[in-house]
């Protein structure tokens, strides 16, 4: 089901002109007073969807089809980790057949099918990206899962949806994409039904990243250039912006506060393992990948710019492991929240 290397190397999304399509996602990060947030918030349709363009290809080879991060256990492979992960919200959730849920921000659907899987409940993948919603309608329906998963190209901050649709809402590490919080919220809030749940997985800055420190600063930037973010919020904003729609907070907390030292949240990205598709995403086997893109764009293999692509995507996986390492970042502040029954 990964995508093969030949296709990222000589069929992108972007199509041939990937090295303008690359240098005009880069201005959206200008060297300005503001950095571009303005800029990003302001066209943020055009910003996400230039992204991830641009960067889905890269993640699957690399990643795999879950596009996320997740805790890990002594003995425990990277992928059973991400299915456990994804089990967490279906849990949370207490999703079960008949209910009908939404998927915000879901990719190429890799968490949809898991989760559709063990909990057979009836999940529409809501994305704004068309290219990914058509990879993930193919491997929903080659999995035998395309009774239960159904997939829609739409914004989550402005669903084509009636109120009160759903019975459950998640999302994966999406919302932190949304330009504003309290619009994404919102919008989670009137298609749920009365007395139905969020979850979620946030990225979020700790409490030890210092705004004054340049140097916190400058991660933080390169994850948000990296990662195609608008901004990264702190938890309280998070908080704040659920209150604010009309949601109660049934349960906050940072999960990767609960990795255990010896692999930490960040270690796929760190690199260890004796597997290809953990070399890739080692720092050296990224570092590796950046130097033979460039050849193979030279001798006419790959297309112009695939590499300046793996250059952006690179600063955000460096970003992370260092911010991981400081503990100024983390991305699973996992949030529980629900519509109240009635309104008073």
């Amino acid at each position: 089901m990964a995508i093969s290397l030949y296709k990222l190397l000589r069929d992108p999304p972007s199509g041939a002109n990937l090295k303008e399509r690359a240098r005009e996602y880069e201005d959206f990060f200008p060297d300005d007073e503001d950095g571009g947030r303005v800029k990003r918030t302001q066209d943020y349709r055009r910003f996400i969807k230039l992204y991830y363009d641009l960067a889905s290809d890269f993640y699957e080879w690399g990643w795999g089809p879950s596009h996320h991060f997740a805790l890990r256990a002594a003995n425990e492979s990277f992928a059973a980790s991400l299915v456990r992960h994804e089990h967490f919200l279906a849990d949370a959730l207490s999703l079960c057949p008949g209910m009908r849920v939404a998927d915000i921000g879901c990719g190429i659907g890799g968490p949809l099918r898991q989760i559709a899987r063990v909990s057979r409940a009836s999940i529409v993948g809501i994305n704004i990206n068309e290219y990914q919603v058509k990879r993930a309608r193919r491997y929903a329906r080659a999995a035998g899962l395309g009774h239960l998963a159904d997939f829609v190209v739409g914004d989550f901050m402005d669903m084509d949806v009636p109120d009160c649709t759903f019975d459950a809402v998640y999302s994966m590490e999406a919302t932190p994409c949304a330009p504003e919080k309290a619009g994404a919220f919102r919008e989670i809030h009137r298609v749920l039904k009365p007395g139905a749940c969020f979850a979620g997985y946030e990225y979020c800055l700790t409490d030890r990243f210092d705004p004054e420190d340049s140097r916190h600063l400058e991660i933080k930037h390169n994850i948000e250039k990296g990662a195609g973010l608008v901004t990264i919020a702190v938890p309280g904003e998070i908080n704040d912006a659920l209150r604010e729609v009309g949601f109660e907070i049934l349960e906050t907390r940072d999960l990767a506060t609960q990795s255990t030292p010896d692999i930490p949240w960040h270690e796929p990205l760190a690199g260890s393992g004796l597997s290809l598709a953990g070399f890739r995403r080692s720092t050296f086997g990224r570092a590796l990948v950046q130097w033979m893109l460039r050849l193979l764009a030279v001798v006419g293999i790959a297309k112009r710019g695939t590499a300046d692509v793996n250059r952006v995507l690179n600063l955000a996986a460096d970003g992370l492991v260092e911010a991981g390492r400081l503990r100024i970042f983390t991305p699973m502040y996992f949030v529980l929240a629900r519509k109240p029954a009635s309104i008073e």
